[in-house]
């Protein structure tokens, strides 16, 4: 029997870019009427690397809220191969820091200042280990003659393995796992291990990077982001970990908005632009799978209990009912084009 309608706890974005200035403000909006509080990334230009610029963006975050839009961002801070056992404990004490995330330098974008090597952040990971401060991975090694398919699957064995056997203790989140290999990871270590997984890697495989929607033949760069889509058979395990009820997957969007002149480029952005139906996209995935009544847990539940914070008490509501999404939105004096551009949704959030 077809379901038409679900109610859940609002559920939080545990991985999100909101950027800065004016081009925040604008996408802002998209997220705080879903979401109670998001994980926002600090890979902004120059990166946000103390407690103090953190408290800075946060404030710029707030202020640009919307009036009547209830929406609380919990920062983290960018490591750095500098980043000092002083400035974890002061991330810990302030209240507004909830992780530290790893970027290997050249990953992504916003990643030149990010890790050289794991090894220079030992004085780091002990001081989290001890705060109870969760560490953020990209998982991807940036070597170049590692195929950029297999860059996660490497980074697990040459980087993540060896971490957690010298600090067994530390909290990590894999972020945005794209992999069949991610997947039996996280249900295999035996540590303090989450996974985040995004809407785009659940519903796409690396196809849809070069699906013709006009007959044409051609690449698609709105599809396009790091890690990127892969193999249908990693989609699948993905879709599989997202829709067990396993508390150590939840919902991260990985929303990444790049503007329109940036991706129908020459060397396009990497990331998809998903904050605008992000639910909508999840709920579609869960739907196909059959599986709506697991879909609570791991867009509302699953996070806050990992991260230690509390469930929200507040409740959303999505309906199936058919919509277009818009082909752009404003991104400050640019436009931002949104994943599934113009396309028919099944689903909508109610107001």
């Amino acid at each position: 029997m077809s379901i038409d309608s679900i109610t859940i706890v609002q559920p939080d974005d545990w991985h999100l870019h909101l950027r800065d200035g004016a081009a925040m403000a604008s996408v802002l909006p998209h997220t705080a009427r879903q979401f109670a509080r998001a994980i926002v990334m600090p890979n902004l230009k120059p990166p946000v690397t103390t407690t103090q610029q953190a408290g800075d963006y946060q404030q710029r975050i707030k202020a640009a809220l919307n009036v009547g839009l209830m929406f609380e961002p919990l920062m983290t801070l960018y490591l750095t191969d500098q980043t000092t056992p002083d400035e974890i404990v002061r991330a810990r004490d302030s209240g507004i820091v909830h992780a530290v995330k790893l970027y290997p330098a050249g990953a992504t974008t916003n990643s030149e200042s990010g890790v050289t090597d794991v090894r220079r952040c030992a004085r780091a990971f002990e001081a989290m280990q001890r705060a109870g401060m969760p560490l953020l991975l990209h998982g991807e090694v940036t070597r170049a003659h590692v195929d950029i398919f297999d860059r996660e699957r490497v980074f697990i064995d040459e980087v993540l393995a060896p971490l957690r056997r010298d600090f067994p203790a530390l909290k990590v989140v894999f972020e945005h796992i794209t992999t069949k290999e991610a997947v039996s990871y996280v249900l295999q270590e035996q540590g303090p291990t989450g996974a985040t997984i995004t809407a785009h890697h659940i519903l796409f495989n690396r196809t849809a990077l070069f699906a013709s929607t006009d007959g044409r033949p051609g690449m698609r760069p709105h599809y396009y982001c790091l890690p990127v889509l892969k193999r249908e058979s990693h989609r699948q395990a993905l879709l599989s970990a997202a829709t067990s009820g396993n508390p150590r997957f939840f919902l991260g969007t990985d929303s990444a908005p790049h503007a329109k002149a940036d991706k129908e480029a020459a060397c396009g952005c990497a990331g998809c632009y998903t904050a605008a139906c992000a639910l909508e996209l999840y709920v579609e995935a869960f739907d196909d799978a059959g599986a709506l009544d697991r879909f609570e847990a791991f867009a509302s539940l699953n996070g806050p209990d990992f991260y230690g914070l509390p469930r929200n008490t507040q409740s959303i509501t999505l309906t199936r009912s058919e919509w277009t999404l818009p082909g752009e939105f404003s991104f400050g004096d640019q436009t931002v084009v949104p994943l599934r551009a113009g396309e028919k949704l099944q689903w909508k959030l109610q107001a």
